[in-house]
């Protein structure tokens, strides 16, 4: 009996070391998942429009390269494997290609399989669109609701936050620009929402000659609603200006793209919803 009862107490006491070695396995796995993915978020990511919050969207990307195989102007990359947790997820690289918006459907996010990059609300967005294009234009015999739908899912997109900075941007130095933005050899591309093509077109064979320079704000696929140039009066009394970037930016990184200094004048913030 009392064998029996040692070797029940041996039992219980072993039960509860295990208990507590998994409790503390399980806490220091969840300490390093925590640490790991907060490394991961202090990253600079920029990733595809959708995006979930990146704690989370490094989990559920399965890193099937959809999003990049779609992408008409290529903006998307596999992140590298120095990147850890977050190697071969997607991202984008704006001052090499920036996501100009002209595929127009978002259809990086559509075709994700897991909803890493999150469809719903681009979609509820298109169709409160057209719902509420319909109440106005349905007898109209040129009824179009597409292009109405297109802006409304494009206006959901928010990858980021564009910001100056005015100790180099040309316009704020009250200075023009004259010539091809990135130079000759640049191989980036985007479909300027002044231009009559259907496609993104080369930046390279883009001319511009401004007195104050404003390329940045010519080429927003997102026009007025995202970013302006500021006009306002200098101590001295003279005339200055400034990019001012509003609520409509969605964080495309054309702007930054285009940017014709050495160094971006602009950047993107990423933003992650």
């Amino acid at each position: 009996m009392a064998k029996q009862e040692l070797n029940r107490r041996q039992f219980l006491k072993s039960g509860v070391i295990a208990v507590g070695a998994l409790a503390a396995v399980g806490a220091g796995v969840g300490y390093l998942q925590k640490v790991t993915t907060e490394n991961r978020i202090n990253q600079k990511f920029l990733r595809p429009p959708g995006s979930i919050d990146e704690k989370d969207f490094i989990y559920a990307c399965i890193k099937c390269g959809l999003c990049i195989q779609i992408c008409p102007v290529q903006a998307i990359k596999f992140a590298g494997i120095k990147e850890g947790l977050a190697y071969g997820t997607p991202y984008i690289d704006a001052r090499k290609q920036a996501c100009d918006l002209s595929c127009d459907s978002i259809q990086c996010v559509e075709t994700c399989p897991t909803a890493a990059l999150y469809f719903v609300p681009f979609k509820n967005a298109g169709e409160k669109a057209i719902e509420k294009y319909d109440k106005t234009h349905r007898a109209d015999p040129n009824y179009n609701p597409f292009p109405v739908q297109i802006l409304a899912m494009k206006k959901q997109v928010k990858m980021g936050l564009a910001k100056v900075n005015e100790k180099t941007c040309l316009a704020v130095l009250g200075k023009g620009f004259k010539g091809i933005p990135r130079g000759k050899d640049f191989k980036g591309i985007n479909r300027s929402p002044y231009g009559d093509s259907p496609k993104a077109t080369p930046l390279r064979d883009k001319q511009y000659d401004a007195k104050i320079c404003d390329v940045c704000v010519k080429e927003c696929p997102m026009g007025e609603e995202a970013i302006v140039m500021g006009v306002h009066t200098n101590p001295d009394g003279t005339t200055g200006y400034k990019p001012d970037v509003l609520d409509g930016c969605v964080g495309c990184g054309v702007c930054v793209m285009v940017c014709p200094t050495a160094e971006p004048s602009i950047i993107v913030e990423p933003v992650n919803t």
